[in-house]
């Protein structure tokens, strides 16, 4: 079952610049993660720092996130690994009257704790479905699902959100007192995400027409 974060943050994820715009609320940091889907990994290789982009799913209390076998940190890791995972929405470039007070709203999470590597056949299959699913929605019952062959080539990791914190920030620009009468433009660029129009693979011969997944897609709409 769910489990609401401690009142008092663990101190690698509480904010210290900018706290009031902080939530360690879960039914925040859920939906964050929720509307996302790619995320970035940090973690301590042999030979410095890594960030890594990959997509991911939510599954109840886990973050699932995968990979190749040969690659750096699932080589390395053969049972845990500590990361920093991130998630960021944004929403709008936000223009003030001067360049020191321009920012960004956005919704962010960051989630730190030991990346677990799964070997639980079905808890693996689970993982990528949560990954799959989490991506478009329905997708993971319109396609051939992995055979023994892929599934050697596929290394599933989970990180539990126990230490995650939300950073978020909304409105408008906020200028200071002597900047407001300036001849300059104010205000906040929304950033929107969209969909453009399905292109065929260039070996698609079936008459078949676009599945229901990305029929029924409505992640930016």
């Amino acid at each position: 079952m769910t489990e609401e974060l401690k009142p008092v943050p663990d101190p690698a994820v509480r904010l210290s610049r900018l706290p009031e715009r902080g939530s360690y609320d879960r039914a925040t940091i859920d939906a964050i993660l929720d509307e996302g889907y790619l995320c970035h990994v940090g973690y301590e290789s042999d030979h410095g720092p890594v960030v890594l982009p990959t997509l991911y799913g939510r599954s109840g209390d886990f973050v699932y996130f995968h990979g190749s076998p040969a690659a750096g940190m699932f080589r390395r890791a053969k049972a845990e690994v500590d990361v920093s995972l991130t998630v960021t929405l944004v929403d709008g470039f936000v223009l003030a009257r001067s360049l020191f007070h321009h920012s960004m709203n956005f919704r962010s999470v960051v989630a730190i704790g030991s990346a677990v590597r799964v070997e639980d056949p079905a808890e693996i299959l689970h993982g990528l479905e949560a990954i799959t699913e989490n991506c478009l929605p329905g997708r993971w019952n319109e396609a051939r699902q992995p055979n023994e062959i892929e599934l050697r080539q596929t290394t599933v990791y989970r990180i539990e959100l126990t230490r995650a914190s939300a950073k978020i920030r909304t409105g408008p620009p906020g200028d200071d007192d002597e900047d407001v009468d300036l001849d300059i433009w104010a205000g906040v660029f929304p950033v929107l995400a969209g969909l453009g129009e399905p292109i065929p693979a260039p070996d698609l011969t079936s008459p078949v027409g676009l599945p229901g997944a990305l029929e029924s897609f409505r992640r930016f709409l």
